[in-house]
């Protein structure tokens, strides 16, 4: 399955890539903001998207939102330091697969990868 890691910091991006490594995903890139995944979305299609919500120039409930309008086959996780529960029942009504509040562990993005596959 094709992964799109979006998230405007390169530090979480190489975490989240590391984390998932084990899992038989391929990394097709990795984006800033929302502008970014849109084009990468059209680019290369992705199966799961990671998907910030706190990002310049288009936010992750944004993204979301049209990632899904045009891709509604695609499973997104939002992970975001916006930890209240507000923020990840939107991104839930909205369409995502799950939301992993950051900091998070190997693990917890872990399962939430297997959870949103189908695999637990």
């Amino acid at each position: 399955m094709k992964l799109l890691i979006v998230d405007d910091s390169n530090i979480m991006q190489k975490a989240i890539g590391k984390y998932l490594k084990e899992f038989n995903l391929e990394i097709v890139g990795y984006a800033g903001n929302g502008e970014e995944a849109l084009v990468m979305c059209e680019r290369y299609k992705p199966e799961i998207v990671t998907l910030d919500i706190t990002m310049p120039k288009m936010d992750g409930l944004t993204c979301l939102e049209k990632i899904l309008k045009l891709y509604p086959e695609t499973k997104v996780l939002v992970i975001s330091a916006l930890k209240d529960s507000a923020t990840g029942l939107k991104a839930l009504k909205l369409g995502a697969k799950g939301f992993l509040p950051k900091p998070f562990t190997p693990q917890d993005l872990q399962e939430e990868i297997e959870f949103i596959c189908g695999d637990k």
